[in-house]
C-alpha cells in the first residue's frame, strides 16, 4: 500500500506514523477488530511499517509505504516572506490567465473560494496599507510611504502567520512549478519508487497493490502510476490487482490549468490502463476538494467511466459532538479522508488499508464494507469468495 499525502507542512514522517497509530485505534473500535502496528523504518524516499489486522474469521497483513516529500515542503518553507509573496501572486495570476479559476468556478464554486482566499486577504491588506499611507501623506509624502510600509509589515508579522497564509502560498507556488516542470528532487524520487514497483509487482505474492492519493498527493499518485506504466505497460494485468483511490483530490486543481498537458496525458494513461481500478471519493463539506464532478469530463478527456466517483458524508463518519467541533476547521475536515472514523461508514480509510476486502470491492459497493463485516468484526461468508483479498486467512463457519 502506497500512501501519497498532500501538501502538509506541519510534520515530518515520524509525526505521520504516530498519527497513524493513534487513528487506527478508532478504526478498531468502530469495526470490532484488532490491529498491531510495527515500528517504522525511514529512508529518504519513504517511511514504512507493517500492520497486522484481525477479525474473528480473517487476518490481513499490510505493507504500508508512506511516500516522503516532507523535506521538499520544508525546504520551500524556508524562503523569505517577501519572495514567497511575490512568487505566490505570480502563481495566482497564472492560474487565472490559464483558465483554472474559471474551471474552479464552473465545477465547484467553493473550491474557487479556497483558491481566492489567501490572495484576497493579501489584496485587502495592501488596500488597507494604501489607505493608511494616504492619510499619513497629508503630513508629508515620506510619512505616507513609511506608514503604508509599516502597516503592510504589521500584516506580514501578524495575520499572515495567524491565518497560515504562508503554507497556502507555498502550495500554489508548488502547483505552478509542477504544471511546468516540477521539482528535480521529487521527480528522481518518483522514478526510484516507480522502478522498484515496476520490477517487484509482477513477482509479488501480494493480493493487491493499493495507491491512495490524498489532496495534492492524488496528483503525485497519478505521476507515480504513470511512471510505473511507462516502465511496465502490463502493470495490474500480470501479478497482483492494482487499485488507485484518490480522496479529497486536487487532480482538477492541476488538470484545469491549460498548461498542464503533461499531467492530463498521465491521467488519460491511467484511466485507459486495463489493469488498474480507479475510484475517487469526494466530500461535500470539504472545500479543499471537488465535489460531485467527474474529473475526466471536466478536463475534456475521454473515458468518462473512470474514475468511479463516490460521494461521502463526513458527518456520518464521526460522532455528532466531534463533527460539531471540527466542522469549521476546514483543514481538519479535509484530513478526515485519511483519519479514523468514529462510526462505520461507506468510506473508511483504515478499512481500505487494513481490511480483508479489496479496495475495488469497497468502492464498487454503495455501502463500502458495511454489509460485509458483521457487528462482531467477522466477515460475512456470502462475500468471501467474491470480495476478499486472496491471502486473508479466512475461516467462515458453514
Amino acid at each position: 500500500m502506497y500512501h501519497i499525502g498532500g501538501y502538509d507542512p506541519f510534520g515530518p514522517p515520524e509525526v505521520a506514523y504516530l498519527r497513524f497509530k493513534r487513528e487506527v485505534g478508532r478504526f478498531e473500535s468502530a469495526w470490532s477488530v484488532t490491529s498491531d502496528v510495527s515500528p517504522a523504518q525511514f529512508t529518504s524516499d519513504e517511511a514504512r511499517w507493517l500492520i497486522r489486522t484481525e477479525g474473528p474469521n480473517w487476518r490481513v497483513e499490510t505493507d504500508y509505504r508512506l511516500f516522503r516529500w516532507d523535506d521538499i515542503i520544508a525546504k520551500r518553507a524556508l524562503q523569505s516572506p517577501w519572495k514567497r509573496l511575490s512568487r505566490g501572486m505570480f502563481a495566482f495570476l497564472e492560474f487565472v490567465v490559464f483558465g483554472a479559476l474559471w474551471g474552479y468556478l464552473r465545477t465547484n464554486w467553493y473550491y474557487a473560494v479556497f483558491f481566492l482566499y489567501p490572495f484576497l486577504l493579501v489584496a485587502l491588506s495592501v488596500a488597507a496599507a494604501i489607505m493608511v499611507a494616504m492619510v499619513a501623506a497629508r503630513t508629508s509624502s515620506v510619512a505616507g510611504i513609511a506608514a503604508g510600509f509599516l502597516a503592510f509589515t504589521l500584516f506580514m508579522l501578524g495575520p499572515w502567520r495567524w491565518l497560515h497564509l504562508a503554507p497556502l502560498f507555498d502550495d500554489w507556488i508548488f502547483a505552478r512549478a509542477y504544471v511546468h516542470d516540477g521539482d528535480d528532487t521529487l521527480k528522481k524520487r518518483l522514478d526510484r519508487i516507480a522502478d522498484e514497483i515496476a520490477y517487484v509487482a509482477p513477482r509479488s505474492d501480494a493480493d493487491e497493490i493499493l495507491f491512495v492519493g490524498h489532496s495534492l498527493g492524488a496528483v503525485l499518485a497519478v505521476d507515480l502510476i504513470d511512471r510505473v506504466l511507462l516502465k511496465n505497460p502490463s502493470f495490474g494485468e500480470i501479478g497482483p490487482r492494482v487499485a488507485f483511490v484518490s480522496v479529497g483530490s486536487s487532480i482538477l486543481k492541476i488538470g484545469l490549468h491549460k498548461g498542464a498537458k503533461r499531467f492530463r496525458s498521465a491521467v488519460q494513461t491511467i484511466a485507459s490502463a486495463p489493469g488498474i481500478f480507479w475510484g475517487d471519493f469526494q466530500a461535500r463539506v470539504d472545500i479543499m476538494n471537488f465535489y460531485d464532478v467527474q474529473p475526466m469530463a471536466e478536463m475534456g478527456l475521454a473515458g468518462n467511466a473512470r474514475p468511479l466517483v463516490r460521494l461521502v458524508e463526513i458527518g456520518q463518519m464521526l460522532e455528532h459532538a466531534m463533527y460539531r467541533r471540527i466542522r469549521l476547521r476546514f483543514f481538519r475536515l479535509h484530513c478526515q479522508f485519511i483519519s479514523g472514523n468514529d462510526r462505520r461508514a461507506p468510506y473508511d480509510y483504515y478499512m481500505l488499508v487494513c481490511g480483508p476486502l479489496s479496495a475495488e470491492s469497497q468502492t464498487l459497493t454503495n455501502d463500502g464494507a458495511m454489509s460485509m463485516i458483521r457487528e462482531d468484526g467477522s466477515l460475512d461468508g456470502v462475500f468471501v469468495e467474491k470480495y476478499t483479498k486472496r491471502s486473508s486467512a479466512v475461516s467462515v463457519p458453514q
